[in-house]
């Protein structure tokens, strides 16, 4: 499984304007500037963040970015779909709309499983845990897996 940059960028968005909005709306510069992230990517980012109601933004002088909801209310998962569509999809298909036939339909409910373990870790972090470095404890453990962090 692959994190594009766009939802890897959104994740780091909206965790900014989380750390950063009790002082009112986060200026796109702001964000762009603490997180490397180039502001013209940033922009579109934050856009489709807007549509799927993670952020709210509000014009002028005063104006910038704020979540739509509480920080706990808002999964990393949340944050992905808004950017990038669908958690797990095969060939740009979720794996439940595929159909295999013969020797390949073993690789149907592998697709499934690989879809339901991403989904549940992505959807039991929040905006808000990230925000604490409160990561649930079965996160914790399976990145404090030695293998967790080598390449084969």
């Amino acid at each position: 499984m692959r994190i594009s940059a766009r939802a890897d960028y959104a994740v780091r968005a909206v965790l900014e304007v989380a750390v950063r909005q009790g002082g009112g709306p986060v200026k796109a510069e702001a964000v762009a500037a603490a997180q490397g992230i180039p502001h013209k990517f940033l922009e579109g980012i934050l856009g489709d963040l807007r549509r799927a109601g993670v952020v709210d933004s509000r014009r002028g002088g005063g104006g910038g970015y704020r979540l739509a909801r509480d920080a706990a209310q808002i999964t990393v998962a949340d944050v992905i779909r808004a950017v990038d569509g669908p958690i797990v999809s095969v060939r740009g298909e979720r794996p439940t709309g595929l159909e295999y036939t013969g020797t390949a339909q073993p690789l149907l409910p592998l697709w499934v499983a690989l879809r339901a373990n991403v989904r549940k870790i992505l959807e039991g972090v929040t905006v808000a845990d990230l925000a604490a470095d409160a990561l649930p404890e079965p996160v914790r453990q399976l990145a404090a897996e030695p293998a967790a962090w080598e390449n084969p």
